[in-house]
């Protein structure tokens, strides 16, 4: 089925697309400095840039944090397989990238259902000679599809590292705790759940506003407490890695994110809010900043 979506005539998915309505993913996109999103998406982004205006931190530091667990996978636990669902557009540092710098025959695939992404999807493809990658057209509700797609490129008696990072927000609890359970359940001893969410335990104010933002346009936008986070790992039997459910700017910080581009004043001048997110130092994040917490957990 991968392969037919990526076969898909570029004209017949662009049908598909929705300008009209906001997407997720393509307003993560806007946060990272994308260029793949419409302005119905840069107009969520900065109704939620104005209700927090650091929130652009949980959106980098999620992103951050995807990096430092992929790069602590592939270097000390010997993961070579990664099922990334909900991986948004293609971005700087794609979990295929990282995980080969590392193990160049790490084999990584894709999970995604909007129609953007796919048309993107050929910039992910785009492994080493010793991996591979690929990329599946289906939703997260749909786990027995994705499995059945996925074992095409991963071979899953052997451990597959869960990628679930800024998504189970959008998934109500009567479908979110399930479908984690029944993707886990498939995966062998020694997998790991990699995950982030965003939560209002930390500073409610600044993100239930951002909530708002979302609800008004559509989304589903669910907000859990740390024991609902953890709820993911408990109940699957997993046992979590430390530091545990933490902030995200707090999971294995110690040596920061790397530095942005440069950019001089004048042409940060001639910028929007939105523009210059992707010149700002997330270095400078303090507590009061982070709504997202993030975690990883071993199948024993």
């Amino acid at each position: 089925m991968a392969g037919d979506a990526l076969s898909q005539d570029p004209a017949e998915l662009r049908k598909r697309i929705d300008t009209t309505k906001a997407h997720p993913a393509r307003v993560y996109d806007v946060f990272l400095g994308g260029k793949d999103n419409y302005p119905v998406d840069r107009d969520a982004a900065a109704a939620a840039l104005a209700a927090n205006p650091r929130g652009y931190l949980d959106v980098r530091h999620n992103r951050d944090f995807l990096r430092r667990a992929v790069t602590m996978l592939a270097k000390d636990t010997g993961i070579r397989q990664f099922l990334d669902i909900g991986t948004g557009l293609p971005t700087a540092e794609n979990v295929h990238q990282i995980a080969q710098r590392i193990a160049p025959d790490s084999r990584v695939v894709y999970v995604d259902n909007d129609p953007i992404i796919l048309t993107h999807a050929r910039a992910l493809l785009t492994s080493g000679p010793e991996g591979a990658t690929d990329y599946i057209d289906a939703d997260l509700k749909e786990p027995a599809r994705i499995l059945e797609e996925a074992a095409k490129t991963l071979d899953l008696s052997r451990p597959v590292a869960l990628v679930l990072v800024a998504l189970l927000h959008f998934i109500e609890d009567e479908e979110a705790y399930p479908v984690v359970r029944e993707l886990m359940d498939a995966l062998p001893s020694g997998s790991r759940l990699v995950l982030s969410h965003l939560t209002e335990d930390l500073n409610p104010p600044n993100i239930r506003a951002v909530q708002e933002t979302y609800t008004k346009r559509g989304f589903t936008f669910v907000l859990r407490s740390k024991a609902e986070v953890e709820r993911f790992f408990t109940e699957n039997g997993l046992e979590l890695d430390a530091p545990g459910v933490v902030p995200a700017h707090h999971w294995r910080f110690e040596d920061g994110a790397p530095l942005p581009e440069s950019a001089d004043e004048s042409v940060l001048a001639g910028l929007d809010a939105i523009e210059r997110i992707r010149y700002a130092d997330i270095n400078d994040v303090t507590d009061a900043d982070i709504n997202i917490y993030a975690a990883t957990g071993l199948k024993a």
